[in-house]
Protein backbone atom coordinates (compact mmCIF):
# COMPACT_ATOMS: atom_id res chain seq x y z
CA UNK A 1 0.00 0.00 0.00
CA UNK A 2 1.36 3.40 -0.94
CA UNK A 3 1.64 6.18 1.61
CA UNK A 4 -1.71 7.85 2.23
CA UNK A 5 -2.12 11.33 0.75
CA UNK A 6 -4.25 13.63 2.90
CA UNK A 7 -3.64 16.75 0.79
CA UNK A 8 -1.78 17.14 -2.49
CA UNK A 9 0.69 19.96 -3.04
CA UNK A 10 1.41 20.54 -6.73
CA UNK A 11 3.45 23.74 -6.83
CA UNK A 12 4.15 23.71 -10.58
CA UNK A 13 0.47 24.43 -11.35
CA UNK A 14 -1.94 27.03 -9.91
CA UNK A 15 -4.40 25.63 -7.36
CA UNK A 16 -7.89 26.74 -8.37
CA UNK A 17 -10.09 24.78 -5.97
CA UNK A 18 -9.90 22.46 -2.99
CA UNK A 19 -12.93 20.31 -2.29
CA UNK A 20 -13.80 17.74 0.32
CA UNK A 21 -11.70 15.11 -1.45
CA UNK A 22 -10.00 16.68 -4.47
CA UNK A 23 -7.59 19.45 -5.34
CA UNK A 24 -8.04 21.01 -8.79
CA UNK A 25 -5.10 22.64 -10.56
CA UNK A 26 -5.21 24.79 -13.69
CA UNK A 27 -3.42 23.43 -16.75
CA UNK A 28 -3.45 26.37 -19.13
CA UNK A 29 -6.83 27.99 -19.68
CA UNK A 30 -8.75 24.96 -20.87
CA UNK A 31 -7.82 21.98 -18.70
CA UNK A 32 -7.82 20.97 -15.04
CA UNK A 33 -5.72 18.40 -13.20
CA UNK A 34 -8.03 16.74 -10.65
CA UNK A 35 -6.13 14.99 -7.85
CA UNK A 36 -8.16 12.67 -5.62
CA UNK A 37 -6.68 12.64 -2.12
CA UNK A 38 -7.27 9.95 0.48
CA UNK A 39 -9.41 12.33 2.56
CA UNK A 40 -12.87 11.20 3.57
CA UNK A 41 -15.81 13.41 4.45
CA UNK A 42 -18.95 12.37 6.28
CA UNK A 43 -21.85 14.62 7.23
CA UNK A 44 -19.95 17.26 5.22
CA UNK A 45 -17.07 17.19 7.71
CA UNK A 46 -13.60 16.12 6.60
CA UNK A 47 -12.05 13.42 8.73
CA UNK A 48 -8.56 14.06 10.08
CA UNK A 49 -7.33 10.61 9.09
CA UNK A 50 -6.94 9.62 5.41
CA UNK A 51 -8.07 6.25 4.07
CA UNK A 52 -4.96 4.72 2.41
CA UNK A 53 -5.46 4.04 -1.30
CA UNK A 54 -8.90 5.66 -1.44
CA UNK A 55 -8.02 8.35 -3.99
CA UNK A 56 -6.59 5.83 -6.45
CA UNK A 57 -9.62 3.56 -6.03
CA UNK A 58 -12.04 6.45 -6.59
CA UNK A 59 -10.19 7.46 -9.74
CA UNK A 60 -10.09 3.91 -11.12
CA UNK A 61 -13.81 3.49 -10.44
CA UNK A 62 -14.71 6.84 -12.02
CA UNK A 63 -12.70 5.98 -15.13
CA UNK A 64 -14.42 2.59 -15.28
CA UNK A 65 -17.87 4.23 -15.22
CA UNK A 66 -16.96 7.00 -17.69
CA UNK A 67 -16.05 4.24 -20.15
CA UNK A 68 -19.14 2.17 -19.36
CA UNK A 69 -21.50 5.14 -19.82
CA UNK A 70 -20.04 6.44 -23.07
CA UNK A 71 -22.66 7.29 -25.64
CA UNK A 72 -25.25 8.76 -23.26
CA UNK A 73 -23.58 12.14 -22.76
CA UNK A 74 -20.08 13.58 -23.38
CA UNK A 75 -17.72 13.56 -20.38
CA UNK A 76 -14.89 15.80 -19.28
CA UNK A 77 -11.96 13.43 -19.90
CA UNK A 78 -9.26 14.64 -22.31
CA UNK A 79 -7.58 11.26 -22.72
CA UNK A 80 -4.23 12.80 -21.83
CA UNK A 81 -1.83 11.41 -19.23
CA UNK A 82 -2.01 13.41 -15.96
CA UNK A 83 1.68 12.69 -15.36
CA UNK A 84 2.54 14.72 -18.46
CA UNK A 85 1.66 18.07 -16.83
CA UNK A 86 3.59 17.88 -13.53
CA UNK A 87 7.24 17.78 -12.58
CA UNK A 88 9.13 14.55 -11.95
CA UNK A 89 9.10 15.25 -8.21
CA UNK A 90 5.31 15.68 -8.20
CA UNK A 91 4.42 12.50 -10.10
CA UNK A 92 4.11 10.40 -6.94
CA UNK A 93 1.24 12.63 -5.78
CA UNK A 94 -0.51 12.33 -9.13
CA UNK A 95 0.05 8.73 -10.24
CA UNK A 96 -3.14 6.59 -10.39
CA UNK A 97 -5.22 9.15 -8.49
CA UNK A 98 -5.67 11.92 -11.06
CA UNK A 99 -7.62 12.87 -14.16
CA UNK A 100 -6.69 15.53 -16.72
CA UNK A 101 -10.03 17.00 -17.74
CA UNK A 102 -11.65 19.75 -19.79
CA UNK A 103 -12.33 23.00 -18.02
CA UNK A 104 -16.10 23.51 -18.00
CA UNK A 105 -18.65 25.92 -16.61
CA UNK A 106 -20.12 23.81 -13.79
CA UNK A 107 -23.86 23.84 -13.16
CA UNK A 108 -24.71 24.87 -9.57
CA UNK A 109 -26.81 21.72 -9.09
CA UNK A 110 -26.19 18.20 -7.80
CA UNK A 111 -28.13 15.85 -10.09
CA UNK A 112 -29.30 13.23 -7.59
CA UNK A 113 -31.10 10.08 -8.75
CA UNK A 114 -32.69 7.66 -6.30
CA UNK A 115 -33.78 4.14 -7.09
CA UNK A 116 -34.37 3.23 -3.45
CA UNK A 117 -35.50 5.10 -0.34
CA UNK A 118 -32.53 5.82 1.93
CA UNK A 119 -30.81 8.56 3.88
CA UNK A 120 -32.36 12.02 3.64
CA UNK A 121 -34.87 10.70 1.11
CA UNK A 122 -36.24 8.19 3.62
CA UNK A 123 -36.39 10.88 6.31
CA UNK A 124 -38.30 13.27 4.04
CA UNK A 125 -40.67 10.53 2.89
CA UNK A 126 -41.54 9.70 6.51
CA UNK A 127 -42.35 13.36 7.17
CA UNK A 128 -44.16 14.28 3.96
CA UNK A 129 -44.75 11.22 1.80
CA UNK A 130 -42.57 12.75 -0.90
CA UNK A 131 -38.93 13.45 -1.75
CA UNK A 132 -37.96 16.82 -3.21
CA UNK A 133 -41.52 17.43 -4.32
CA UNK A 134 -41.91 13.98 -5.92
CA UNK A 135 -44.98 12.27 -4.45
CA UNK A 136 -44.40 8.60 -3.65
CA UNK A 137 -46.81 5.72 -2.88
CA UNK A 138 -47.86 5.20 0.72
CA UNK A 139 -46.49 2.28 2.72
CA UNK A 140 -42.88 2.33 1.56
CA UNK A 141 -40.19 1.33 4.06
CA UNK A 142 -36.56 2.20 4.63
CA UNK A 143 -34.55 0.79 1.68
CA UNK A 144 -37.69 0.11 -0.40
CA UNK A 145 -37.12 -0.01 -4.13
CA UNK A 146 -39.02 2.84 -5.79
CA UNK A 147 -41.52 2.10 -8.59
CA UNK A 148 -39.11 3.93 -10.92
CA UNK A 149 -35.99 6.04 -10.33
CA UNK A 150 -36.70 9.63 -9.29
CA UNK A 151 -34.69 12.79 -9.88
CA UNK A 152 -34.19 14.80 -6.68
CA UNK A 153 -31.78 17.70 -7.28
CA UNK A 154 -29.80 19.54 -4.64
CA UNK A 155 -27.95 22.82 -4.52
CA UNK A 156 -24.19 22.60 -4.09
CA UNK A 157 -23.04 23.78 -0.69
CA UNK A 158 -19.87 25.59 0.23
CA UNK A 159 -17.35 23.28 1.92
CA UNK A 160 -18.48 22.61 5.48
CA UNK A 161 -22.14 23.29 4.70
CA UNK A 162 -24.78 20.74 3.77
CA UNK A 163 -26.15 20.36 0.25
CA UNK A 164 -29.82 21.36 0.21
CA UNK A 165 -32.43 19.18 -1.46
CA UNK A 166 -34.65 21.18 -3.81
CA UNK A 167 -37.63 20.54 -6.08
CA UNK A 168 -37.35 20.27 -9.85
CA UNK A 169 -39.32 23.50 -10.05
CA UNK A 170 -36.67 25.27 -8.00
CA UNK A 171 -33.99 23.83 -10.28
CA UNK A 172 -35.84 25.27 -13.26
CA UNK A 173 -35.72 28.69 -11.60
CA UNK A 174 -31.93 28.33 -11.20
CA UNK A 175 -30.85 26.93 -14.60
CA UNK A 176 -33.90 27.23 -16.87
CA UNK A 177 -36.43 24.67 -18.07
CA UNK A 178 -34.51 23.34 -21.08
CA UNK A 179 -31.28 22.68 -19.20
CA UNK A 180 -33.06 21.32 -16.12
CA UNK A 181 -35.02 18.88 -18.28
CA UNK A 182 -31.92 17.71 -20.14
CA UNK A 183 -29.99 17.19 -16.90
CA UNK A 184 -32.88 15.26 -15.34
CA UNK A 185 -33.36 12.98 -18.35
CA UNK A 186 -29.64 12.30 -18.81
CA UNK A 187 -29.07 11.68 -15.08
CA UNK A 188 -31.89 9.12 -14.92
CA UNK A 189 -30.55 7.39 -18.05
CA UNK A 190 -27.03 7.25 -16.58
CA UNK A 191 -28.35 5.85 -13.31
CA UNK A 192 -30.49 3.21 -15.01
CA UNK A 193 -27.64 1.91 -17.15
CA UNK A 194 -25.23 1.84 -14.21
CA UNK A 195 -27.72 0.25 -11.81
CA UNK A 196 -28.61 -2.49 -14.29
CA UNK A 197 -24.94 -3.31 -14.84
CA UNK A 198 -24.09 -3.21 -11.11
CA UNK A 199 -26.88 -5.69 -10.37
CA UNK A 200 -25.13 -8.22 -12.64
CA UNK A 201 -22.16 -7.90 -10.28
CA UNK A 202 -24.24 -8.31 -7.13
CA UNK A 203 -24.36 -4.62 -6.22
CA UNK A 204 -27.41 -2.40 -5.75
CA UNK A 205 -26.81 1.30 -6.45
CA UNK A 206 -29.47 2.78 -4.19
CA UNK A 207 -28.82 6.37 -5.22
CA UNK A 208 -26.12 8.54 -6.72
CA UNK A 209 -25.33 12.11 -7.66
CA UNK A 210 -23.93 13.40 -10.92
CA UNK A 211 -22.36 16.73 -11.72
CA UNK A 212 -22.57 18.45 -15.07
CA UNK A 213 -20.96 21.42 -16.77
CA UNK A 214 -21.15 23.23 -20.09
CA UNK A 215 -18.25 23.47 -22.51
CA UNK A 216 -17.47 26.55 -24.63
CA UNK A 217 -20.11 25.49 -27.15
CA UNK A 218 -22.77 24.99 -24.46
CA UNK A 219 -22.63 21.18 -24.69
CA UNK A 220 -23.89 19.41 -21.57
CA UNK A 221 -20.96 17.40 -20.20
CA UNK A 222 -20.66 14.88 -17.37
CA UNK A 223 -17.89 15.95 -14.99
CA UNK A 224 -16.19 15.43 -11.63
CA UNK A 225 -16.39 11.92 -10.18
CA UNK A 226 -19.07 9.50 -11.29
CA UNK A 227 -20.70 6.58 -9.48
CA UNK A 228 -17.99 6.15 -6.85
CA UNK A 229 -18.73 5.00 -3.29
CA UNK A 230 -18.27 8.66 -2.28
CA UNK A 231 -21.10 9.86 -4.51
CA UNK A 232 -23.33 6.79 -4.39
CA UNK A 233 -24.93 4.36 -1.96
CA UNK A 234 -23.72 0.84 -2.83
CA UNK A 235 -25.42 -2.17 -1.23
CA UNK A 236 -24.43 -5.84 -1.65
CA UNK A 237 -27.41 -7.77 -3.04
CA UNK A 238 -26.97 -10.67 -0.65
CA UNK A 239 -27.40 -8.45 2.44
CA UNK A 240 -30.30 -6.34 1.16
CA UNK A 241 -33.41 -6.37 3.36
CA UNK A 242 -36.31 -3.94 3.09
CA UNK A 243 -36.89 -2.07 6.36
CA UNK A 244 -33.27 -1.83 7.45
CA UNK A 245 -30.14 0.05 6.39
CA UNK A 246 -28.25 -2.58 4.38
CA UNK A 247 -24.50 -2.81 5.04
CA UNK A 248 -22.84 -0.85 2.28
CA UNK A 249 -19.66 -0.43 0.27
CA UNK A 250 -19.67 3.33 0.66
CA UNK A 251 -18.81 5.56 3.61
CA UNK A 252 -22.00 4.57 5.41
CA UNK A 253 -19.68 2.40 7.50
CA UNK A 254 -17.94 5.55 8.76
CA UNK A 255 -21.24 7.39 9.15
CA UNK A 256 -22.61 4.58 11.33
CA UNK A 257 -19.52 4.73 13.56
CA UNK A 258 -19.76 8.52 13.81
CA UNK A 259 -23.43 8.30 14.79
CA UNK A 260 -22.29 6.44 17.91
CA UNK A 261 -19.18 8.57 18.55
CA UNK A 262 -18.93 10.42 21.85
CA UNK A 263 -16.87 13.61 22.27
CA UNK A 264 -16.33 15.10 25.72
CA UNK A 265 -19.05 12.89 27.13
CA UNK A 266 -21.66 13.91 24.52
CA UNK A 267 -22.67 12.53 21.11
CA UNK A 268 -20.66 14.14 18.33
CA UNK A 269 -22.67 17.02 16.86
CA UNK A 270 -21.65 16.46 13.22
CA UNK A 271 -19.58 19.63 13.14
CA UNK A 272 -15.82 20.00 12.69
CA UNK A 273 -13.55 18.80 14.09
CA UNK A 274 -14.51 15.18 13.61
CA UNK A 275 -13.57 12.60 16.24
CA UNK A 276 -10.45 10.61 15.39
CA UNK A 277 -11.25 7.47 13.43
CA UNK A 278 -9.96 4.25 15.05
CA UNK A 279 -7.50 2.19 13.05
CA UNK A 280 -10.08 -0.58 12.65
CA UNK A 281 -12.60 1.82 11.06
CA UNK A 282 -9.92 3.13 8.68
CA UNK A 283 -8.91 -0.39 7.69
CA UNK A 284 -12.46 -1.67 7.21
CA UNK A 285 -13.39 1.40 5.17
CA UNK A 286 -10.36 0.88 2.94
CA UNK A 287 -11.35 -2.77 2.51
CA UNK A 288 -14.90 -1.75 1.53
CA UNK A 289 -13.69 0.59 -1.22
CA UNK A 290 -11.35 -2.11 -2.53
CA UNK A 291 -14.07 -4.76 -2.48
CA UNK A 292 -16.52 -2.55 -4.39
CA UNK A 293 -14.02 -1.90 -7.18
CA UNK A 294 -13.00 -5.55 -7.43
CA UNK A 295 -16.60 -6.70 -7.52
CA UNK A 296 -17.61 -4.26 -10.25
CA UNK A 297 -14.61 -4.92 -12.48
CA UNK A 298 -14.08 -8.65 -12.02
Amino acid sequence: MTTALHTSSITSLPLIAKGKVRENYAVGDDRILMVASDRLSAFDVIMGEPIPGKGALLTQMALFWFEKLKGIVPNHLTGEDPLSVVTEAEKAQVRERSMLVKRLKPLPIEAVVRGYLAGSGWAEYQAKGEVCGVKLPAGLQNASKLPEPIFTPATKAEMGDHDENISFERMVEIVGLDLATRVRDVAIQLYQRAAEFALTKGIIIADTKFEFGLDADGTLTLMDEVLTPDSSRYWPVESYRVGTNPPSYDKQFVRDWLEQAVVDGKPWGKVAPAPALPEEVIRKTSDKYQEALQRLTR
